[in-house]
């Protein structure tokens, strides 16, 4: 993986940056000088990290600020601690995700994938905002290809592209229902909407320099793809890993849209790894774009 240029000055924001890809990211930015913030639910993960990069070669440094960001209190207390402590930004990597295999609710009553894969990367860079456009800073959301083809196994048969009701945007805690509740197309969805909120973000935010782009880092041997990988072929499962990317190789896609000099400038797009591909017709609807803008702040703010 290439090295960023120097980032001595910057400070970089990392969501899920105590295991797999997020780590690798974090100590990367950190090695070529970033003051990197992260926000972690487990201290314990927090204490590995930070070890690790204090004994990394670098200038850089990690702050970790303890939170839960699975629900509202938590995103807006941790986007506090940061902003009281740090006036610019100038990368935000909204890497936090999970996949859950079963129908469950959060604290404020979204359905998870909702509340992880979604809703941290819409209110962190809605809450850092102020200081996203001091840094003009650079955005990067993790997405997946699911978006594009729901099918776990594609062997056969068309893309089955993520799908969304808009009838369901005015009120978050309608998506995903338990009805029907399919866990690899619920994640989906999940990851649509990011990518359709941070092509509304891209535009709102532009007219200050910052960008917002989207990225599929390949199928990476993650936590979250041993919960991906279809039952019939878990018994195969440590055999599929082997051919599947490294957190290194992850990683280098996102650190390449967060801090490459050619790609400045370039905003609201979509990448799988480094190539950049259209998604579902739906995410570029601006009427479903600003729709799920408003109901989202509205359950951010809990108008």
């Amino acid at each position: 993986m290439t090295a960023p240029a120097p980032l001595e000055g910057q400070v970089a924001v990392v969501t899920g940056a105590t295991g797999g890809m997020g780590q690798v990211i974090a100590r990367t930015l950190a090695r070529s000088g970033a003051h990197v913030i992260t926000v972690a639910r487990d201290p314990h993960r927090a204490d590995t990290l930070r070890d690790q990069i204090a004994n990394d070669p670098g200038p850089g440094q990690l702050d970790v600020i303890t939170g839960d960001l699975s629900h509202t209190n938590g995103l807006i207390a941790s986007a506090t601690a940061i902003t009281a402590q740090h006036d610019a930004i100038h990368i935000l990597i909204n890497n936090a995700g999970a996949h859950f295999t079963r129908h469950r609710l959060s604290a404020d009553g979204l359905e998870m994938h909702i509340a992880v894969d979604y809703f941290p990367a819409f209110a962190m860079t809605s809450l850092l905002e102020e200081a996203l456009r001091r840094g003009k800073a650079r955005v990067v959301n993790i997405a997946s290809d699911t978006i594009r083809d729901t099918r776990q196994v594609k062997l056969l048969g068309r893309p089955r592209p993520a799908t969304i009701d808009p009838r369901d945007l005015d009120d978050l805690t309608r998506l995903n229902t338990a009805a029907g509740f399919v866990p690899f197309e619920a994640y989906a969805r999940a990851k649509l909407l990011t990518v359709i909120a941070g092509y509304d973000q891209a535009h709102t935010l532009g007219t200050d320099g910052v960008t917002v782009n989207a990225v599929h880092p390949g199928i990476v041997a993650t936590d979250i793809v041993d919960d991906l990988i279809p039952p019939i072929l878990r018994p195969v499962g440590s055999l599929i890993r082997r051919f599947m990317l490294t957190p290194e190789q992850g990683a280098a896609a996102a650190l390449r849209l967060a801090t490459d000099e050619s790609l400045a400038g370039i905003s609201g797009r979509y990448f799988v790894r480094d190539i950049e591909v259209t998604t579902p017709t739906v995410s570029y609807d601006t009427t479903i774009q600003q729709q799920l803008r408003d109901s989202s702040r509205r359950f951010l703010t809990g108008a």
